[in-house]
């Protein structure tokens, strides 16, 4: 029977075999490696995105989207606030601008009213003759003669005779002024009282009027007797009087008016 010897070597050769696998194995690792990385490093950037970083980039995105949001509405809360201020401003500027209207108005109403007062005071309707010979009543202003703005102007109708006493006014030059007053006159009886300036009277003229027919025949016309209102002022004291004296020709027997300028 042959033994067999085993040879000293045998046992490193067989030893060794383990040591080359993993030699091998690591090389084949490292050649997947490489080519795996040279194959990751073709793909897209977006690909290599970590999910973490793609939802930090949203977020971002979204906070700067707040941010602009919140910039617009406070722009428009600005600007609603001064178009509001510019609205008030023109709100007020109108309600003081109606206010000064209101006012000017008010002040011009105020002066008109004694305007038309100072009018009522200082004017008087009287019978003025028209041309066409009819008599009609209008209010006549008297402009005031008494200084101090206290008289004002006053008519009276009486029938002749007055009882009246009438003279040039020592104060005022070319006024006639009412020196007495009959107790038991026409005059006393209507409200004349003494220290009145009497400012026009009512008087009468007589014309001879001839109508067309009767000038075309040679005729020579008829009397009529017109009254018409007298203005004293300036007048000389004996035409005064003789106007107050022509009433008596008057075929109406009408009373005698006086506009008479009375201190308060």
């Amino acid at each position: 029977m042959t033994n067999i010897k085993s040879s000293p070597a045998a046992p490193a050769r067989y030893a060794a075999a383990p040591i080359w696998s993993l030699l091998v194995l690591s090389l084949a690792f490292l050649i997947s490696s490489k080519e795996t990385t040279a194959f990751t490093s073709q793909l897209p950037s977006t690909t290599l995105r970590h999910p973490k970083q793609h939802n930090v980039a949203l977020l971002s995105s979204s906070s700067d989207d707040d941010d602009a949001t919140s910039k617009l509405l406070e722009k428009a809360r600005k600007l609603r606030e001064e178009v509001s201020a510019v609205e008030q401003s023109k709100a007020e500027a109108q309600k003081q601008n109606d206010a000064k209207a209101q006012a000017q108005r008010e002040a011009e109403m105020e002066e008109q009213k004694q305007k038309d007062q100072q009018r009522l005071r200082y004017s008087a309707e009287v019978p003025i003759l028209k041309d066409m010979g009819d008599e009609v009543m209008e209010r006549v202003d008297f402009p005031p003669r008494l200084k101090g703005g206290k008289s004002r102007i006053v008519t009276i109708q009486a029938p002749l005779p007055l009882g009246l006493v009438v003279g040039e006014d020592e104060s005022i030059p070319g006024m006639t002024s009412v020196d007495e007053v009959a107790a038991e006159g026409n005059g006393a009886a209507a409200g004349v009282k003494q220290g009145d300036i009497v400012r026009a009277i009512t008087a009468c003229q007589t014309t001879m009027e001839t109508p067309t027919w009767q000038l075309l025949a040679g005729g020579i016309g008829q009397p009529k007797t017109k009254r018409f209102m007298y203005s004293v002022d300036g007048r000389p004291l004996e035409e005064v009087l003789d106007a107050i004296g022509s009433n008596r020709m008057d075929v109406q027997g009408r009373d005698v008016w006086l506009v008479l300028e009375r201190m308060d």
